[in-house]
């Protein structure tokens, strides 16, 4: 059974920095484009970052570029978002999904994967 497990969320105050994992029981993690989406209260779910297949793709939403980095370890079948500078609007939860090959799409709907998610919590 395909499963996404993310940990690494907590409460932190606003400059500090979490590390978010993401562990994929997938057997061709490899072949997987990886995405971050985050939803706070009230507000739809968004686009937060993601990673190709390959590694060689990142793409960020605007809000988080130059603050956050995901990258991936395919020995460990793991994704990763290092977040850095974080605000209190990065308060949400952030699920961690994935799609088979493809490139590192925005929308979650061409996404067919997801984690439970892991809630961030930024404090002013």
């Amino acid at each position: 059974q395909v499963q996404l497990v993310e940990s690494g969320g907590g409460l932190v105050q606003a400059g500090g920095s979490l590390r978010l994992s993401c562990a994929a029981s997938i057997r061709t993690f490899s072949s997987y484009t990886m995405g971050w989406f985050r939803q706070a209260p009230g507000k739809e779910r968004e686009f937060v970052a993601a990673i190709s297949w390959s590694g060689s793709m990142p793409s960020y939403a605007d809000f988080v570029k130059g603050r956050f980095t995901v990258s991936r370890d395919n020995a460990k079948n793991t994704v990763y978002l290092q977040m850095n500078s974080l605000k209190p609007e990065d308060t949400g939860v952030y699920y961690c999904t994935a799609r088979l090959l493809g490139g590192t799409y925005s929308q979650p709907g061409e996404y067919t994967i997801w984690g439970q998610g892991t809630q961030v919590t930024v404090s002013s």
